[in-house]
């Protein structure tokens, strides 16, 4: 993918001109891997306005730089090695201590807003391949597991059976530590797992992805041991509702206050408004979450070939809830779903 990287460096050194800076210091190790191919802990790369660039690594890393076809030194200070007098810097990438540790080279650096970030929002075809593995890997783990979601076992059981299940089917790890919330756990969105046994009667919400090729896939279904209660389904149907309206406003020119709106609103005529307090959905890609993120408070437009969660959820406290979740791709025709398990309640 050199020629690739090259192009996204080319991108990057575009923004450049009217932000008064004659380059920026990458140092962002997520974006240093997007621009150059390089997955290290401990990089930087400097990107100029022409679109030349240097990458800089320790020893540890420093012949598969070589191989990316960029100019590389070897500097245990990669920032160091490659800060210039009004460069620009990833204001939000570069830490005080690194600042500080330039100490003289850091004269007149600029922060800068996010720039590689809006950059990896939309992806090409080969990082969309990549997203469709994850998520297939995913959903064949969950529907493999499924016989494992049972009263007795624990939640921390179950996110262990389907981690491993993710890696036995080709993951290279896991996307984030998988949530598993039984019963009234389930009315907290990001549950961590405990040994809370599993029993009939629970609505049980499973939150999960692979990593494949470093882009995460992340998918949620809650499912019911035994027949549920009619609270239960009322607010599973409700969700479904409120997830299909938000997947079907998911469009290129579409806002992130359009989307998330789309789902909210149907929740809110419900009367369960207070119950849904976070936002729609967020990208994904390198990272677990990244731009863009749909929520009442977001700006901006989605592009084609995004790829993007939609994931609304319903939390009674001390009672449980209920989340689902896609991942899917803005498309010019209609979003592409890539995660692709039954969105109809699972009764186990």
């Amino acid at each position: 993918m050199t020629a690739t990287h090259a192009g996204r460096r080319a991108a990057l050194a575009a923004m450049l001109p009217g932000r008064g800076v004659p380059a920026v210091l990458v140092t962002s190790l997520v974006n240093v891997r997007y621009l150059t191919g390089l997955a290290s802990s401990n990089a930087a790369v400097l990107v100029r306005e022409d679109g030349t660039a240097t990458l800089a690594t320790d020893s540890r890393y420093i012949e598969m730089a070589r191989d990316l076809g960029i100019d590389v030194v070897e500097a245990p200070d990669t920032a160091g090695a490659l800060a210039v007098p009004g460069a620009g810097i990833e204001a939000a990438g570069m830490t005080v201590a690194t600042f500080r540790r330039l100490g003289e080279s850091a004269q007149g650096l600029v922060p800068l807003e996010p720039l590689a970030e809006l950059l990896r929002a939309v992806k090409d075809e080969e990082e969309i391949d990549l997203l469709r593995t994850a998520c297939a890997i995913s959903d064949q783990a969950f529907a493999d597991i499924s016989g494992s979601i049972r009263p007795g076992v624990t939640e921390r059981e179950v996110a262990r059976i389907l981690e491993n299940r993710m890696v036995e089917l080709g993951a290279d790890k896991i996307a984030f530590e998988s949530i598993v919330a039984a019963g009234e756990n389930g009315a907290i969105p990001h549950h961590t797992p405990t040994g809370r046994e599993l029993r009939k009667g629970d609505l049980v919400t499973l939150d999960f992805g692979a990593n494949y090729g470093g882009y995460h896939a992340d998918m949620t279904r809650t499912v019911s041991l035994g027949e549920p209660a009619a609270w239960q389904r009322e607010l599973y149907d409700l969700v479904a509702a409120a997830q299909k309206a938000g997947r079907d406003a998911l469009a290129p020119g579409a806002t992130a206050k359009e989307v998330d709106s789309a789902a909210r609103a149907v929740i809110a005529e419900a009367g369960h408004a207070e119950h849904f307090r976070h936002g729609l959905g967020h990208g994904v890609g390198l990272e677990i979450h990244e731009e863009p993120f749909l929520g009442p408070s977001r700006n901006g437009r989605l592009e084609d070939r995004v790829p993007i969660t939609v994931e609304p959820g319903v939390y009674l406290p001390g009672q449980g809830g209920v989340r689902i979740e896609d991942t899917l791709v803005t498309r010019a025709g209609g979003p592409e779903l890539l995660t692709k398990t039954t969105k109809e309640l699972l009764v186990l």
